[in-house]
This record gives C-alpha cells, sequence and structure tokens, in this order.
C-alpha cells in the first residue's frame, strides 16, 4: 500500500485522503501487529496486539475502508487479548496489503 497503483478505479476516497488513511493503517500494524497469515488464496489474516480501545480502533478503520472501497470485505474478532482482522480483496490488493503490513509491522 505504497502508493495509488495498487488503488482499483472503483476506490471512492478522494485521492488527496488516500496518504492520510495510509498513515492510519501503518500507525496500527506499526504498533499492534503480532502475525500475519494467508488462510486462503484471497483473503489475509492480521492478528493484533490488542489492549484498550484497539478493537473498537480496527472496526472503525475497516468500516471506514469499506464505505469508501466496497471491493474490500473485512471481519474483526477479539481472541484471547488479541484483534485478528481478515481482509478478503483482490489478489493485486491483497499482496499490496500483505508485503504493507509486513514491512511496518516489522514482519518478514
Amino acid at each position: 500500500m505504497s502508493g495509488p497503483d495498487w488503488v482499483p478505479a472503483s476506490c471512492v476516497l478522494p485521492t488527496a485522503e488516500r496518504p492520510l488513511r495510509v498513515v492510519e493503517w501503518d500507525g496500527l500494524f506499526a504498533g499492534r501487529l503480532e502475525g500475519l497469515s494467508r488462510p486462503e488464496p484471497l483473503r489475509v489474516r492480521l492478528v493484533l496486539r490488542g489492549g484498550d480501545g484497539v478493537e473498537e480502533r480496527v472496526r472503525d478503520l475497516a468500516g471506514r475502508e469499506g464505505d469508501c472501497c466496497s471491493f474490500f470485505a473485512f471481519a474483526v474478532a477479539a481472541d484471547r487479548g488479541a484483534v485478528v482482522l481478515d481482509v478478503a480483496v483482490d489478489a493485486a490488493v491483497l499482496e499490496a496489503l500483505e508485503r504493507r503490513a509486513a514491512a511496518v509491522g516489522g514482519l518478514r
């Protein structure tokens, strides 16, 4: 998620707001990402360290992302002190998301 090259034309988030949204995701990944897996070819699972307000923050961000980018499908669940975020989307976007989350979250 480094730039507009991966963003499908169906994204309705204004271009000027896209960098701000990326910063929000980066902040979440940098401070909380504990695990990343690909349970299905078109779904990535991000495991985030829980804490006060984290589940609500993830739900809010995923909800806003889904509002502007209907090509995403998000599922958020709490699991033993963690917040699990499943993201389903087409392969090109999913690969960009996976690379970005891993790099920003410190996973290689």
